[in-house]
C-alpha cells in the first residue's frame, strides 16, 4: 500500500533515517542535556542574529556581524534580520497554513526593496503551484521535524518563488520549522550557520537540487543533515 504521507519516500531514502536521527541525537544533547540544561532569552536572540548574519553572508552581504548588530550593515543583511525578528511569531501559522508563513517572510525581506504590489506574490503559475503543494504537503506529513525543515529549504530555494529574497526566505524558513515542529523550540541552534560552514558543499547541492532528479535530491538531503550538526555547533548554547 502507498503511504499517504508525501515525505515519506524521502525519509526513507538510504541514510536518510540514520543521518537525522544521529543528527536529532546531537541537538536534543546540547540543547537539552536531558533536561538540565536551560536556554535563555538572550540566546534566542544572539542566534537569531547570527542565523541573520550568515543568511545575508550567503546572500552576498559584506557585512560584518557588529556591523548587523549595530545598524549598520547592508540592505541584504538588514533583510535577513526583519527577517530573523519575524521568524518566532510565525511558528502558529507555519503549523496550519505553511504558505501564508512563506509569504509572510518575502513581504517582510523585501518591504521597502520591491514595489509592495509584489510582496509574497510568486512571479509565475509554475511557482505559485510548487509552493502551495509544498505547503500541502507540510500539513500532511509525520516525517521528522529536521527532514521537513530541509525539504523546504530545498524547495523554496530551487523553485525560487518570489521576485526577490528566495534565499533568505528559504533559509529562514528551515529555522521556523525546526521550530514548529519542535527540535529546536526556543531557536537556538543557528542552521545558516552551519550552511555557511560548509558553504563550497551548500551551493554545489544547490545545483544538484536545480539540475533535477532524485540523486540531487537525496545529496542534498543528507547533506543538510551534517549542516544541521554544524549549525548546532554555532549556537550560543554550545559555548
Amino acid at each position: 500500500m502507498t503511504s499517504a504521507d508525501p515525505f515519506a519516500w524521502l525519509a526513507a531514502l538510504e541514510g536518510v533515517p540514520s543521518g537525522y536521527a544521529g543528527t536529532r541525537d546531537g541537538i536534543d544533547s546540547l540543547l537539552v542535556d536531558r533536561g538540565r540544561r536551560r536556554t535563555t532569552p538572550e540566546q534566542t536572540a544572539q542566534s537569531l542574529l547570527q542565523g541573520a548574519h550568515a543568511s545575508a553572508v550567503l546572500e552576498g552581504s559584506q557585512s560584518s556581524l557588529e556591523d548587523l548588530a549595530s545598524g549598520e550593515a547592508d540592505e541584504i543583511a538588514q533583510a535577513a534580520l526583519r527577517v530573523s525578528t519575524e521568524v518566532l511569531s510565525l511558528v502558529p501559522v507555519v503549523k496550519q497554513a505553511p504558505l501564508q508563513a512563506f509569504v509572510r517572510l518575502h513581504a517582510v525581506a523585501a518591504k521597502g526593496v520591491i514595489d509592495e504590489s509584489r510582496l509574497g506574490r510568486a512571479i509565475t503559475e509554475v511557482a505559485s503551484r510548487r509552493i502551495q503543494e509544498l505547503s500541502q504537503a507540510l500539513t500532511q506529513t509525520k516525517v521528522p521535524g529536521l527532514l521537513q525543515a530541509a525539504i523546504a529549504h530545498g524547495e523554496l530555494i530551487t523553485v525560487a518563488p518570489f521576485a526577490s529574497h528566495n534565499g533568505i526566505v528559504a533559509r529562514a524558513a528551515e529555522r521556523l520549522l525546526m521550530v514548529a515542529t519542535g527540535v529546536d523550540p526556543a531557536s537556538v541552534v543557528v542552521p545558516e550557520a552551519g550552511h555557511l560552514a560548509l558553504r563550497p558543499g551548500y551551493e554545489s547541492h544547490l545545483r544538484g537540487l536545480r539540475e533535477g532528479g532524485q540523486a540531487g535530491l537525496h545529496a542534498w538531503l543528507l547533506y543538510v543533515a551534517d549542516a544541521q550538526v554544524k549549525g548546532a555547533e554555532s549556537s550560543p548554547v554550545a559555548r
